[in-house]
């Protein structure tokens, strides 16, 4: 709540919430106090601004009011016709339009008519929060995971409800966590890793080109959800760890390694893939591909594969000059009839 004296005669209380979802139109929720004996016209002038930046969102100027002596209460349908100047693209321009996620400040001046002087006009400004109901929510890794893979993939869930959003972006930060330091400590003080911009996926895999992560090393990672430029609304941050080479799985003589519908950590190495597969479908053959998760997903080996309806045991050879690096990530695939991909994650080595 904001009040002040416009010079001797009105004074003007602002009762814009502090926080929540407001409509523009609450912004002309005020109260204008006369202490004059004589009726006085006055028009109330609003500029917005964006909290962090003070970067003007919008002005607007009400029609002219008359007040007697006493105390009136307004709302928007009191002011119109409002005259509006919108300075950024931030704000819905319908009369009761939402005010898009952010922090602000709402700067009254009280313009009393026939005052010459101007004597009497002073600006005092009220900051407001705009709060999604909901913020965004950290989907995977999950909270406490241990990877195999040190390239994962970020996914997380929208706010709600969207349409606080006209240009609804995300920005991931990863960091590593330090001894006695807590998560959240980290993801403000630490120099990150690893921070993307302006994403308008909810997902992200994280580069090659980045800081490699260390598998002795403990990781926060956190999504704050902007609109344009202004701050919304940020998740909890969660940690991982990478998990080391060690514990991955190196098929030996005849072992096999099934093939599954959902990658379930499992990840082999080798220069040659023994693997297994129920074929449900029957189908006579289907397509497989390699595809290198270090490089953006590049397709670097393809072909085909003749099965038996059942149980089929696949032997695979990767072929070094279709591209394939060692000691790289690689994801193995097939797709049935069904348009089901069964696959497995694997690291390349040098046959010796």
């Amino acid at each position: 709540m904001l009040s002040f004296r416009a010079g001797a005669q009105v004074s003007m209380t602002a009762l814009v919430p502090p926080a929540g979802v407001i409509q523009k139109a609450q912004l002309w929720n005020i109260l204008l106090v006369s202490a004059g004996d004589g009726p006085v016209k006055v028009r109330v002038a609003l500029r917005l601004m964006d909290a962090k930046t003070n970067e003007p969102i919008l002005t607007g100027i009400t029609r002219v009011i008359l007040l007697q002596k006493g105390a009136k209460q307004l709302q928007a349908d009191d002011v119109m016709p409002v005259q509006y100047e919108y300075l950024s693209p931030a704000v819905d321009r319908s009369v009761n339009g939402l005010l898009f996620a952010g922090n602000y400040l709402a700067c009254y001046t009280v313009v009393i008519d026939d005052d010459k002087t101007g004597a009497g006009q002073r600006e005092d400004c009220i900051p407001f929060t705009i709060e999604p109901v909901s913020p965004p929510l950290l989907n995977q890794p999950a909270q406490g995971s241990v990877l195999e893979s040190r390239l994962p993939q970020f996914t997380w869930l929208p706010p709600a409800p969207l349409n606080l959003f006209n240009d609804l972006n995300y920005e991931l930060t990863v960091t590593e966590v330090r001894k006695n330091q807590s998560p959240e400590e980290a993801v403000q003080q630490n120099i990150p890793v690893f921070r993307a911009t302006r994403l308008k996926e909810m997902f992200i895999n994280y580069p090659s080109s980045a800081v490699a992560l260390d598998t002795g090393k403990l990781y926060a990672w956190s999504v704050s959800a902007r609109n344009g430029s202004l701050f919304a609304a940020q998740t909890e941050v969660w940690t991982f760890r990478v998990q080391s080479p060690s514990k991955l799985v190196k098929p030996q003589g005849s072992a096999y390694v099934q093939l599954r519908k959902e990658l379930d950590g499992t990840v082999i190495h080798g220069h040659r893939l023994q693997l297994g597969y129920t074929n449900e479908t029957g189908d006579s053959s289907v397509r497989y591909e390699v595809v290198a998760l270090e490089e953006q997903n590049r397709v670097v080996q393809d072909g085909v594969l003749h099965l038996k309806r059942g149980s089929n045991l696949l032997d695979v050879a990767l072929e070094r000059k279709k591209g394939l690096s060692a000691g790289k990530s690689y994801l193995f695939r097939l797709k049935n009839s069904r348009l089901e991909y069964w696959q497995i994650k694997f690291i390349y080595t040098r046959e010796d």
